[in-house]
């Protein structure tokens, strides 16, 4: 069976940088699930995925803009410390913000100063080009509850994850 919309692909995978940095990866632990075609992966692998059968090991170069999109220098802001009040802000800190639409964003804490904190709403993997090796475990239909419920629930699709 292929890798097509709506197939419940099971993975394995590493990710690096263009200088052989290894960012992430499944090894030693469970392969990654989820429904091929609904946008639970970025559009780069994604599309290198289709046509792939169980067995395959491919490895395959994804740019910044097929992966986590180029970095927006816009997105990288000194606010004033005010803004967090009674709070310990450190460097590598988390929080969801507002943009000046209104729509909310996850940022990243770049500095701290006593009279401002830099934050950056890129995502971390922002502008860089990705390297993933893959090998493909497991594809199979995806069932209608999955479909339903807009992920896989597991390899063999029993996850017991109760809903």
């Amino acid at each position: 069976m292929s890798i097509e919309q709506n197939k419940v692909v099971a993975m394995h995978y590493s990710v690096s940088d263009k200088a052989g940095n290894e960012l992430d990866t499944s090894a030693g632990s469970e392969p990654l699930v989820f429904i091929h075609g609904t946008g639970s992966l970025i559009s780069g692998l994604e599309k290198a995925l289709v046509g792939k059968k169980v067995g395959d090991k491919f490895a395959v170069e994804v740019v910044a803009a097929e992966a986590y999109g180029e970095r927006h220098e816009e997105l990288t802001q000194a606010v004033p410390r005010a803004m967090f009040e009674g709070m310990e802000v450190e460097v590598g800190m988390r929080f969801r913000a507002a943009d000046p639409s209104g729509r909310e964003q996850s940022v990243i804490v770049l500095d701290v100063t006593d009279e401002e904190v830099v934050v950056d709403g890129n995502h971390p993997l922002s502008g860089i080009d990705l390297t993933f090796d893959v090998e493909i475990v497991a594809v199979r239909d995806a069932t209608e509850e999955e479909l339903a419920h807009g992920h896989a629930h597991g390899i063999d699709g029993h996850s017991g994850h109760g809903h």
